[in-house]
């Protein structure tokens, strides 16, 4: 498994580890979202929204209520947050039906979900420390792990001054 740890002192800086991951996604790449009340997962999903180039004038809220939002961009998102629904519900809401060969799908309170649901994907995990400093874990799993690993290098590499991200 490939493994990130990034400590976050602000909703910016969680909102810029969003972007990172959204500029580098491809179409079926599924993030799954833990992480307590107000631990940042609706402001890491906003960043993949605008990595993926979502339309600003679409903001991006948590689907508490409506369980499932799409937004168009470079790939489209769909967004959802299981927090209310238990996974026997899951096909009444659609959500084996959305085409995420076509996009990006992002999970909140993705522990409703059995463990094999998607074994192809990254774990996202949000926790919080003292200070309000957010941990935030992102793991590969199956074969996401290489995509996990090409970002960590491509983030390593940025950091180094050595790439430009697009935009």
């Amino acid at each position: 498994m490939s493994t990130i740890l990034f400590h976050s002192k602000s909703e910016e800086e969680t909102h810029r580890i969003g972007v990172l991951l959204g500029k580098k996604a491809a179409a079926g790449l599924v993030f799954l979202m833990e992480g307590d009340l107000g631990a940042g997962k609706t402001c890491l999903i906003r960043g993949i929204a605008e990595g993926l180039g979502v339309d600003p004038d679409h903001p991006v809220t948590s689907p508490s209520y409506a369980l499932i939002h799409e937004y168009p961009g470079r790939l489209r998102l769909f967004h959802v947050d299981l927090y209310r629904i238990a996974f026997e519900d899951l096909e009444d809401i659609g959500f084996f039906d959305l085409p995420v060969e076509d996009g990006v799908l992002a999970v909140e309170w993705a522990r409703r979900l059995p463990h094999d649901e998607f074994p192809d994907r990254i774990d996202v995990t949000l926790e919080t420390a003292p200070d309000d400093v957010r941990k935030i874990a992102i793991a590969g799993r199956g074969g996401a792990k290489r995509w996990l690993r090409e970002w960590i290098d491509w983030i390593q590499q940025e950091a180094a001054g050595q790439t430009r991200p697009a935009g």
